[in-house]
């Protein structure tokens, strides 16, 4: 049955961005909010790995301690997490609460396992798999990262394949190709405004 037009409601968007490490997950939600700041919110993850050369804290990632991750779980604070190449995610809950609350979109990157816990979570969230164009140039982007040690690559690289065999888990898949990368931000927007035109559009409840 189709909704009349005065029982169509619109309410905000969460829009769940995976894939494996390497694709450039971070990349394309921050270029998407840039072109659209007023109608987006950048979910920021908790980590207790060391911050990479370059990132900043609060902005890429909050960076804690293990100590301070505890207390987290234990508070309840987590919306998910998990452990990630032996360092722990999680997602804070009461950011995601609060930009929906403003009636702003919610934008979270996570890695394929959060976004099966997510999946459970918040069925009516949008589920997006990132990709690169080829298994080869996702390869190439993780050598060429030279943020970790050999080993510590070749279990990325080793995560990254399980991983790709995993899309049929979500909703929609993009490819970041080399170069390309606006062409994937336009189909990210894409899919948002797709869903503001949706029938039958539930609220997104945490």
């Amino acid at each position: 049955m189709v909704e009349s037009t005065q029982d169509f409601k619109v309410y905000p968007t969460l829009m769940v961005i995976s894939g494996p490490s390497g694709v450039g997950k971070d990349t394309i939600a921050r270029l998407a909010i840039e072109r659209r700041p007023d109608d987006f919110y950048f979910v920021v993850t908790a980590t207790t790995r060391p911050a990479r050369e370059g990132e900043v804290d609060g902005y890429d990632y909050f960076f804690v301690t293990h100590n301070q991750f505890a207390r987290m779980i234990e508070e309840e604070e987590l919306l998910e997490y998990a452990v990630v190449y032996n360092d722990y995610k999680g997602v804070p809950k009461q950011q995601i609460r609060d930009a929906l609350a403003s009636g702003k979109n919610v934008i979270m990157r996570v890695d394929v396992q959060g976004a099966a816990t997510l999946r459970k979570l918040i069925p009516n969230a949008i589920f997006v798999f990132l990709r690169t164009a080829t298994e080869e140039d996702l390869v190439n982007r993780l050598i060429e990262r030279k943020s970790e040690t050999h080993e510590g690559v070749n279990m990325r690289i080793a995560f990254a394949r399980k991983e790709l065999q995993r899309l049929k888990e979500f909703d929609y898949c993009i490819i970041n190709a080399d170069g390309e990368q606006d062409r994937a931000v336009d189909q990210i927007l894409s899919i948002f405004d797709a869903a503001q035109c949706r029938v039958g559009q539930e609220p997104i409840i945490l």
